[in-house]
């Protein structure tokens, strides 16, 4: 019977490879800035980052024309969990050896990456300052993820014929991949199980994203090499080859791809030498793996719910040394955190409008202790409008509510719950819910915390946990799932859903990746993309 024995040598993260976005530019009636002719115009795009604007790339130039479709799209990186504000500038080139300096200026655009791919397709108008909107032109740009990037190919391998490299037995081989670097050398990406005391082996069939074993060049070079394992490391090499991902992926089953192992060291010395075994590839199948953003481009939106910490521990809020203390000149934590997370989700949420709750306050009128009530004291609707609405309800709370206990966050967890449940019912995936807690201390109701994750785990929703002040993470990165299942009352979370950290970008960035797999497992496809509607347009 062939089975791995031995722990099997490290595979590098995926979180190595991005997402990575195509931006393709065009305007409408442009203003004519030439005598003789029509303008010549060129888009040139920057990026917002560390405090300073950068060019990330232009469009060529495109003669005579106020309509311009330009054919060089702008290729960036795409991060769900930044801020990526981004200023298209328009510019009428009088000649092909012209700088931007010296050219005539046709408009901008200010926008950030997540309203662009949120969009699918995004117009807006043009800005020059001392003219009114639309009288500069109308700028479009369409956001598309890299094709293939999210692809994953499914491989398996077999062996006849291996050298023996062990003296009192065979050989324990395994498989090791890697690919190719632009400076020539090679990468590790991937290595097999290993099969011991076998000189013929069968290795299990496995999964890697196209990204990782070839950075989604199907001609890029791939090293495949062959060794046997020992246990204190020095792994004897028995030899290698090399291929690329369009050779496999042209397998015709049932008839396999063959390569014989090389040992140039061997050949080199042994006269006569021909290999030193044979590796056949049995299987080679590349599927389409939908991304987060084919989901959001398919309209599904990412519903935001903020819960926030008012119990005692934070201070006396008209004391400066209060979490809560509403500073004239500077936000307090609470409202940097709103704002870093905020601004961000936003970008996905079409109407804007946010629950908010509080927990662990005397509310008025009785002053009561609620872990439940809303920033704005209206149950029915307890909405805000974006972020400046929200912003604006938390600090009219902060001054109508008595600070008390306990951290109690059990009861909004339920209450979104209970939303995202009505979702998972549905057969489409036009809904994930959000839910920011934050908060300064140790949870309380932990046990009914636990309880309360591992029901919301079988629905769309992402708990993101942020901490203010010294919060105590240690209890909080219980309800984490990345080292074991969580589990609670004699159930288990059937996947990961909180997020704890104190920054808000590292919470962020494990969203995509969740919303993904509740779909996934749940074999829910993105809808057809929708086109954006500007009513300003």
């Amino acid at each position: 019977m062939q089975a791995s024995i031995y722990p099997p040598p490290s595979t590098p993260s995926l979180s190595q490879f991005v997402t990575r976005v195509q931006l393709n530019i065009s305007c409408k009636n442009l203003r004519d800035k030439d005598v003789l002719s029509k303008s010549d115009p060129m888009a040139v795009v920057m990026l917002f980052k560390d405090g300073n604007w950068f060019e990330i790339g232009r469009t060529e130039r495109v003669d005579n024309s106020l309509n311009p479709q330009f054919s060089k799209a702008i290729i960036m990186d795409y991060f769900f969990e930044e801020l990526q504000k981004l200023k298209f500038f328009i510019y009428d080139i009088d000649s092909p050896t012209s700088d931007v300096k010296s050219a005539d200026f046709l408009g901008e655009m200010e926008c950030t990456l997540g309203q662009l791919v949120s969009s699918g397709t995004y117009s807006k108008p043009l800005a020059i300052k001392g003219t009114s909107a639309g009288q500069s032109g109308i700028i479009t740009v369409v956001a598309e993820e890299v094709a293939g990037g999210n692809d994953v190919v499914f491989l398996q391998f077999r062996a006849e014929k291996l050298d023996k490299k062990d003296f009192f037995g065979k050989s324990d081989p395994y498989l090791e991949f890697a690919r190719a670097k632009e400076d020539g050398g090679f990468v590790v990406v991937r290595r097999t199980e290993v099969i011991p005391n076998n000189l013929n082996p069968r290795w299990k069939s496995f999964e890697i994203p196209v990204n990782m074993i070839c950075n989604g060049d199907y001609d890029r070079v791939i090293k495949v090499s062959c060794f046997d394992w020992d246990s204190d490391g020095s792994h004897d090499f028995i030899g290698s080859f090399t291929t690329n991902l369009r050779e496999m992926s042209c397998i015709q089953l049932p008839k396999e791809l063959e390569w014989p192992c090389i040992n140039e060291k061997k050949q080199t010395k042994k006269k006569g030498y021909k290999n030193s075994g044979l590796v056949y590839l049995t299987r080679c199948e590349v599927v389409k793996v939908a991304s987060f953003l084919d989901y959001i481009q398919g309209g599904c939106q990412l519903n935001f719910t903020v819960g926030i910490d008012f119990t005692a521990s934070n201070g006396e809020p008209k004391q400066a040394t209060s979490l809560h203390y509403i500073n004239p000149y500077a936000p307090n934590e609470y409202m940097q955190a709103l704002t870093a997370v905020g601004e961000i989700i936003q970008d996905y949420d079409s109407d804007k409008l946010f629950p908010s709750f509080g927990f662990g306050a005397k509310i008025p009128p009785m002053f009561q202790v609620s872990h439940q009530f809303p920033l704005n004291f209206n149950p029915s609707n307890p909405y805000c409008a974006g972020l400046p609405g929200l912003i604006q309800a938390y600090q009219t709370c902060i001054q109508s509510v008595q600070l008390f206990g306990p951290t109690n966050i059990s009861p909004i967890i339920n209450h979104v719950a209970q939303f995202a449940q009505q979702q998972a019912q549905r057969p489409d995936a036009t809904n994930y819910f959000i839910l920011l807690l934050l908060t300064d201390g140790v949870i309380t109701d932990m046990d009914q915390t636990k309880q309360a994750v591992v029901a919301a785990s079988a629905f769309p929703m992402s708990i993101i946990i942020v901490g203010v002040g010294g919060a105590d993470f240690k209890m909080m990165e219980e309800l984490d799932s990345d080292d074991g299942v969580l589990t609670a009352g004699g159930k288990s979370a059937q996947r990961d859903i909180v997020c704890p950290a104190a920054l808000a970008k590292e919470v962020l960035a494990e969203v995509p990746k969740q919303l993904t797999e509740y779909f996934r497992t749940r074999n829910i496809l993105p809808q057809q993309r929708t086109t954006y509607n500007n009513p300003n347009v």
